[in-house]
C-alpha cells in the first residue's frame, strides 16, 4: 500500500494513520494520547478507527464515531498504514496482525502471549512483507528493554537475563513479607487495588512472566522459545512462612524469569527464586518491574520502572507508532523496510532450548517432620543417595499437638533432576509428614 503524498508534508500536518485494534483500559488512553491536541504537529498520526466489542459502552476521550464492531474496517482502511493491536489473547489478535501484515500495514502490539506462541510466524510476515512488527510494550511496561537489547546492546552478545517482569506477583510477595499476610489476603488486597484480575491465573501461576520470557528469549538470543519449551512455576504455594524463614537465612523470595545462552543452548525458566536480601532485585518491591541483561562486552545493564498500567503501556505503544511514522516520513513512504522495527534474530539458526535437568542451583527445602530421634539421619541419607550436600538444616515453627517441626534445609549446588529424585523419596519418607516447598536459590556470584 502507498502513502498518499499529501501526509507526507513537511509543514507538521500527519504523515501516518493509525487503526486500532481494542479500547480497553489501554486502548482508550493511546486513542486519547493521538487525538489530544495538546500533542501538537509533532506527533504526526491521525486515528481513523477503533475496533471494539461493545460499540454502546462509553470511553471517556474517545468519539464514538470512530469506533466499529467490524475489523474491516479497520484492517481494510487504505488511510491507515499502522495498526496498533491492543485487544490482547492469542486470537483472534493474531490473525489480524497476520492480516495487517499481509496488506503492507506496519503493526505495533503490546500482546505478549499472541508474541510468545507466533512470534515466528509473525516476524516472518513482517519480513515477507517488508514491514515493521513492533511490540517494546509487550514487556515490561514503559521500560524500554526490548529497544536496549536491539539498540544499544547489538554490539553485545547477551548472555543472561534476569528480571521480575509481572507486577502483580511481585506486589503479592512484597504484601505477604512486609505484613505477613498470607497468598489469600495478599490476592484479596491486589486485587482490591486493581493490581490483579478478578481470574488471577495469569499472573500467579506465572503464564504472563513466562510469554514476556518467550519474547526476550527471541530477540536476545535468536531463539525459538515457545512457552511449551520454558519452565513455569507461579506463587501459590509460597507462604509467609517461606518469607518468614528466607529472611532468616538472609533471602528474599522473589518470582523470577531467568534465561542464560550456555554452550547446550538456552535454559529458561520462570519460578520463585531466593534471592540475596543484598542484592538489587530484593529491594524490588510493589507493582515495580526490572530486568537485568548480562552482555558480554557491558557486563550487567539494570533497568527497572513501572511495568504495567494503562500509562506506562501506552507509552510503550506510542514510542514505537511514533518511531515508524517519523520512518515513514524520513523515506517518503516509499521503503517500508528502511523504517526498521524489533522484529527479532532468526530463530530458523538459533541456539536450542535446554530443559531443567543439569540446572545446578542451590535448593531450599521446607519439610513438616515428625519431631523424634533419629528423622534427621534418615532425611540426610535420603539427598546423600541422591548425591546431594546438605549446606545446613534449622528447625523453626513447631507443631506439639500434632509432634511435627519445620525443617528448613539448604543445599549446596545440585543438579535439578537429582533434587527432583530426592524431593519424591522424602514425600515418601515416615518421618516427613509433607514437602511443604521446594524453592531454588538465584546465586549472584554467577551471572
Amino acid at each position: 500500500m502507498s502513502i498518499d503524498q499529501d501526509t507526507l508534508a513537511r509543514d507538521g500536518s500527519s504523515v501516518a494513520g493509525v487503526g486500532l485494534l481494542g479500547a480497553g483500559v489501554v486502548g482508550s488512553q493511546v486513542a486519547r494520547v493521538i487525538l489530544d491536541p495538546d500533542n501538537g504537529p509533532e506527533h504526526n498520526v491521525d486515528l481513523n478507527g477503533i475496533l471494539v466489542r461493545d460499540i454502546n459502552r462509553a470511553r471517556e476521550g474517545v468519539p464514538s464515531e470512530l469506533l466499529t464492531t467490524d475489523p474491516e474496517q479497520v484492517l481494510s482502511d487504505d488511510r491507515n498504514n499502522i495498526i496498533v493491536e491492543v485487544m490482547g489473547g492469542e486470537e483472534p489478535a493474531r490473525s489480524y496482525m497476520a492480516a495487517a501484515m499481509q496488506a503492507g500495514k506496519h503493526v505495533v502490539t503490546a500482546n505478549k502471549e499472541a508474541l510468545a506462541k507466533h512470534g515466528d510466524e509473525l516476524v516472518g510476515l513482517a519480513v515477507d512483507n517488508g514491514v515493521t512488527l513492533s511490540y517494546e510494550a509487550s514487556v515490561g511496561g514503559g521500560i524500554p528493554v526490548l529497544a536496549v537489547i536491539q539498540d544499544s546492546l547489538s554490539a553485545n552478545r547477551i548472555e543472561s537475563i534476569r528480571a521480575i517482569i509481572n507486577g502483580t506477583t511481585n506486589y503479592i510477595l512484597s504484601s505477604m513479607e512486609e505484613g505477613g499476610s498470607s497468598f489469600g489476603d495478599a490476592l484479596a488486597e491486589a486485587q482490591e487495588l486493581g493490581y490483579a484480575e478478578a481470574d488471577p491465573t495469569a499472573d500467579v501461576d506465572a503464564h504472563d512472566a513466562m510469554y514476556k520470557l518467550s519474547i526476550l528469549a527471541r530477540l536476545a538470543f535468536g531463539a525459538s522459545a515457545h512457552p511449551d519449551a520454558i519452565y513455569r512455576e507461579g506463587i501459590r504455594n509460597i507462604e509467609a512462612k517461606d518469607l518468614r524463614y528466607a529472611g532468616a537465612l538472609g533471602f528474599t523470595i522473589k518470582l523470577l524469569a531467568i534465561a542464560r545462552n550456555g554452550a547446550a543452548g538456552v535454559r529458561c525458566r520462570v519460578h520463585p527464586a531466593l534471592v540475596p536480601a543484598d542484592v538489587p532485585m530484593a529491594k524490588v518491591n510493589g507493582v515495580l518491574n526490572a530486568v537485568e541483561l548480562n552482555g558480554d562486552l557491558l557486563g550487567p545493564l539494570w533497568l527497572q520502572g513501572r511495568g504495567a498500567g494503562a500509562g506506562p503501556t501506552a507509552s510503550a505503544v506510542m514510542g514505537d507508532v511514533l518511531r515508524i511514522a517519523k520512518g515513514m516520513l524520513a523515506n517518503d513512504g516509499n521503503d517500508k523496510s528502511a523504517i526498521g522495527g524489533l522484529g527479532g534474530k532468526n530463530t530458523a539458526n538459533g541456539p536450542s532450548i535446554v530443559d531443567m535437568d543439569d540446572l545446578q542451583v542451590r535448593y531450599y527445602v521446607r519439610l513438616a517432620a515428625i519431631d523424634r530421634f533419629g528423622v534427621l539421619a534418615k532425611i540426610a541419607n535420603v539427598f546423600g543417595e541422591a548425591h546431594i550436600s546438605i549446606a545446613s538444616v534449622l528447625q523453626f515453627d513447631a507443631d506439639d499437638e500434632r509432634g511435627l517441626a519445620d525443617l528448613v534445609i539448604m543445599t549446596h549446588p545440585a543438579r535439578e533432576a537429582n533434587m527432583q529424585e530426592a524431593a519424591a523419596r522424602l514425600r515418601q519418607l515416615d518421618v516427613v509428614a509433607s514437602l511443604e516447598n521446594l524453592i531454588r536459590v538465584e546465586d549472584y556470584d554467577t551471572v
